[in-house]
């Protein structure tokens, strides 16, 4: 049975008069109907119907067009359709090519389809009809159609086997494991199952001996292997294909095979159950249960690998660096993610994110880096893809959540082990520049044409200090208006940096409106963040005011005067570690604009005055207790 699935909703479409409400009456009462409605309401077929034990809904539909609107919702709350028409009108077969497939496909109808020929009683048996040969050229257009096959309601002939169809089709989907046209596994299949394979394989010998088949068959079909049903699977495989099986057991090939044949043959259940078993959802990705994922943080909380998560990659990285040369380069990044779905870092973000050896390999700084990315902007998917490559421990035990940014602040220290810096700047301040040096990359006088959101991740070794994984966002010019309409936009940053050409007037003043806007905005959201102004191209002459009007603005806001790098020249300043150190300390250089300024002094003077009563108030209740003590004696001694 599917996961979480509670019903399948079938829903009969096809020309008027093609049978359709006879045949769901049929399946319903088990017999052929004297007289039947122009159309059905609902129709429930219990759990006991089919051995899934997933009840159905039938949903009858009206062809003619002022129910074309009604028959258009319908289908878009589908979990299967049945297309009819009449084994002896030959013009209602042509119609489902010439238009109801083609309508499915302009509904964007996206779930299995069902060809059912009603009527078969009916038809003419003078003139044959193979309907392999009918319907080949019409499955082989509409890859939607999942099977076809031809009843008779009058007779009673393969009218349960519509609905039992039409229920597989849902529950075991032929779509995701299967490709018709080169009649091979898919390779997200492929790959869900090598997982499998692997988990299955203890001895880690690449083979699964009988015992581990044994184990495989009860924990998927609760019930062992009889020795007789080992050799006959394994001489199955071999008559096949001989590399299927070896003298120690069943190989990965063999294994794939199996699935393969169990396809062909029409028993898409079994690979469903295997699948199923080990936590997948229908689109062959671990679903939500297998992932326990802190479904609950404050925005400005966080989510990190554990140290045992950390120690798990650390052995992944060495077990499939197969040359032994300190980074895994693109074959053996393949064969890490060959049991996952695709490679989690072939697009953006994380594409092009991470350290790279001389020779374009990654790493082991810049994968620790990537994972650590990879968690912090998705946890599900971080822990999704931790579990795909072969993390056995409980999946709780692989994340933690940080503590909140403003407890961080009150207590002056962090226990973060990632840092998130925000990178802002003006066009051609040299963000972008400062990101590659910071991936140990050379200086390129470069010019991107198109503004866009980049992250990259590294770990910061600070002698003495504990090693930290920063990731850098950078912020286009054009993008911070969007980020701070949001009300929760600093949250994620543990740090702002200002980014300024030194050399450029124009630069600089630019960069101070950014301080002051991302400043006002984190005074009126609570979300205050340490800020640094880091002046590049230092390399270049600086115009004459720069070093005066930059110290001034850092001291005008409350924090550290500006760092002064030139990454064309390699002199970076210590500049990262600096930018952790901040991050470290998130209870110092928080800027300050002259309103907030104010309204600091404000709430310290509210909450004096509030203090001085209650204290006065004190001092008075204390007196009038005393008071009334003294008057109490002096009465009892009168």
């Amino acid at each position: 049975m599917a996961v979480g699935r509670t019903n399948v909703r079938v829903v009969v479409v096809g020309d008027r008069g093609t049978g359709k409400s006879s045949l769901i009456s049929a399946v319903a009462s088990e017999a052929f109907p004297d007289t039947v409605p122009h159309v059905l309401p609902p129709t429930r077929l219990s759990p006991d119907t089919f051995p899934d034990g997933v009840p159905i809904t039938i949903i009858d539909t009206s062809s003619s067009l002022e129910s074309k609107g009604k028959l258009a919702e319908e289908l878009k709350r589908a979990d299967v359709v049945l297309l009819t028409y009449a084994c002896d009108q030959p013009a209602s077969l042509d119609h489902l090519g010439n238009f109801w497939l083609h309508e499915f496909r302009r509904l964007e109808v996206k779930v299995p389809v069902i060809v059912v020929g009603c009527k078969l009683d009916l038809r003419d048996e003078r003139f044959p009809v193979s309907l392999d040969q009918i319907m080949a050229p019409v499955m082989q257009q509409f890859r939607e159609i999942e099977t076809c096959i031809e009843c008779s309601a009058a007779n009673l002939v393969q009218v349960p086997e519509v609905f039992y169809f039409a229920q597989k089709a849902v529950l075991h989907p032929t779509s995701p494991l299967f490709d018709q046209d080169t009649q091979a596994l898919k390779p997200r299949s492929m790959r869900a199952l090598k997982r499998i394979f692997v988990l299955c394989d203890q001895d880690m010998d690449g083979v699964l001996n009988d015992t581990e088949l044994n184990e495989f068959q009860v924990k998927c079909f609760n019930t062992p292997l009889q020795p007789a049903e080992m050799v006959g699977v394994k001489r199955v495989v071999q008559e096949k294909l001989p590399e299927g099986v070896n003298e120690f057991g069943l190989t990965l090939t063999g294994f794939l095979f199996l699935h393969a044949l169990f396809i062909e043959k029409g028993c898409l259940e079994t690979t469903w159950t295997v699948l199923r078993k080990f936590g997948y959802d229908d689109t062959l990705n671990l679903r939500e249960d297998q992932l326990s994922v802190p479904s609950t943080k404050a925005p400005d909380q966080t989510v990190e690998l554990t140290s045992e998560a950390m120690e798990f990659l650390k052995g992944v990285f060495s077990l499939f660096d197969a040359d032994k040369d300190g980074a895994l380069r693109l074959p053996e990044l393949e064969d890490l993610f060959s049991t996952a779905p695709e490679s989690p870092w072939d697009e953006s973000p994380y594409r092009d994110a991470a350290e790279r050896s001389a020779f374009g390999g990654i790493s082991l700084n810049g994968f620790l880096s990537e994972w650590a990315l990879m968690t912090l902007l998705d946890p599900t998917k971080g822990l999704a893809n931790l579990i795909y490559i072969g993390y056995t421990s409980h999946p709780a035990s692989a994340l933690r959540v940080t503590r909140r940014r403003s407890i961080d602040r009150k207590k002056q220290q962090t226990d973060r082990n990632v840092f998130q810096c925000f990178v802002f700047g003006p066009k051609g301040s040299g963000k972008s520049s400062l990101l590659k040096s910071f991936l140990g990359r050379p200086f390129m006088e470069t010019t991107y044409s198109k503004a866009e959101e980049r992250y990259v991740a590294n770990i910061v070794d600070r002698p003495g200090r504990t090693k930290k994984i920063l990731v850098l966002r950078e912020i286009p010019e054009d993008g911070v208006k969007m980020l701070l309409e949001k009300k929760e936009a600093m949250a994620a940053c543990d740090v702002a940096a200002f980014v300024y050409d030194g050399s450029d007037e124009y630069s600089l003043k630019r960069a101070s409106e950014l301080l002051m806007e991302v400043t006002k905005k984190g005074e009126e959201t609570g979300f205050l963040v340490p800020s640094l102004l880091i002046a590049t191209k230092d390399d270049i002459d600086s115009y004459p005011l720069a070093i005066k009007e930059s110290a001034e603005i850092c001291q005008d806001m409350g924090i550290d005067a500006p760092i002064h790098i030139s990454v064309k020249e390699g002199d970076l300043n210590n500049v990262f570690c600096r930018i952790v150190n901040a991050a470290d300390r998130p209870n110092l250089n928080i800027p300050e604009t002259e309103m907030g300024r104010k309204q600091k002094h404000f709430h310290q003077f509210v909450n004096r005055s509030i203090m001085l009563v209650s204290v006065g108030a004190a001092v008075v209740m204390v007196g009038l207790a005393a008071y009334r003590t003294y008057a109490a004696r002096k009465n009892t001694s009168s």
